[in-house]
């Protein structure tokens, strides 16, 4: 089984919809036995929070029904994950420096290395501060990549 721990600033827009879109994509593939997947945040702020009601709607609308509570990153999941997934470079750089060694920080990976068909994206954007056509782009960056993670795996 492997294990993937998907991560964002704050765990209520990103990473929770990069989970669920992994796990239907999985699900689909008739692959989810193979996986474990999970999502956390750089930051607690938002613990024990739902998904922004945003972010919630408008996967929704994709058949996306996002129910994970906001976590933050542990220092356990450095050894549970075999893949921990940042959004941006600035959420790789953060769990690079967390790491406890070495052989941890080489197992975080930037989400937009896997997209296929959105080869011009460095990461996928925040979409908290912005509108509806935010959270649209960071759904179709995510089932893109999301697609090309299952397909390299």
């Amino acid at each position: 089984m492997t294990r993937i721990l998907f991560v964002c600033l704050g765990n209520i827009c990103r990473s929770c919809t990069a989970e669920e879109v992994f796990r239907t994509l999985a699900s689909q593939a008739g692959r989810s036995a193979a996986f474990e997947a999970d999502s956390a945040g750089i930051i607690d702020y938002h613990e024990g929070e739902l998904p922004d009601a945003r972010m919630r709607r408008h996967a929704l609308q994709h058949g996306y029904r996002l129910t994970h509570r906001s976590r933050p990153v542990r220092p356990t999941d450095f050894e549970h994950f075999d893949l921990i997934i940042g959004m941006d470079e600035r959420n790789c750089s953060k769990l690079r420096r967390m790491a406890p060694h070495a052989a941890a920080a080489a197992k975080v990976q930037p989400m937009a290395s896997y997209l296929t068909q959105h080869a011009g994206h460095s990461e996928i954007p925040d979409p908290y501060y912005g509108g509806d056509e935010g959270f649209e782009r960071v759904i179709a960056l995510l089932e893109d990549a999301c697609a090309g993670l299952l397909a390299k795996l």
